[in-house]
């Protein structure tokens, strides 16, 4: 009888001991579910400050790009009163040229254009020379292609002046190209 008491005992505990694991089983599911809500819940909100912390930055760059581009057209609208200020005194300097005697009209203009000219040299444009250089595609634009004595593909005519800015074209020299000497003797 001694024995059977060790092995009711023994299947009490072992009988008692899968209850209480299946027991605290339950127990820590019920925990660990209670503790995942917490958990999603500060997941959630994690999510939420995050979202919205990008959604300010997008709008914050969105507004910096209008910025900058108002800043920018500010700017350049600035740069072309400056200009068109400068400009007018050229204007207002021909009007009175339109009003004087024929004597000093010639010396009036030729003033007029070294003015005109200093304004442009300020702003960094100058005036292309061509005349008896050969002819070069990227800064001259041919209108006319005549026989001339000069060498063929040489600059003979500048019918309008060519003007770059800072190195860079803005308006091609219109100009008339010798064929060169085609004559047969």
């Amino acid at each position: 009888m001694g024995t059977e008491k060790v092995e009711d005992t023994a299947e009490n505990q072992h009988g008692s001991s899968t209850a209480d694991k299946a027991a605290g089983s339950a127990a820590d599911m019920a925990a660990d579910t209670a503790s995942q809500s917490p958990g999603t819940d500060e997941l959630k909100k994690a999510y939420e400050e995050l979202n919205d912390q990008f959604l300010r930055l997008a709008a914050d760059f969105d507004n910096y790009k209008k910025r900058m581009a108002k800043e920018q057209n500010l700017r350049i609208t600035t740069a072309i009163e400056q200009f068109t200020v400068e400009i007018l005194e050229v204007m207002d300097n021909l009007e009175r040229a339109e009003k004087t005697d024929d004597a000093h009209l010639r010396e009036g203009l030729n003033q007029i254009r070294k003015l005109f000219m200093a304004i442009l040299g300020r702003h960094g444009i100058q005036s292309i020379d061509c005349l008896n250089e050969p002819f070069d595609p990227a800064a001259h634009e041919a209108i006319a292609y005549v026989p001339a004595e000069a060498a063929d593909g040489v600059v003979i005519d500048q019918v309008a002046r060519g003007y770059r800015m800072n190195d860079r074209i803005i308006r091609c020299a219109k100009v008339a190209v010798s064929k060169g000497n085609n004559r047969e003797a």
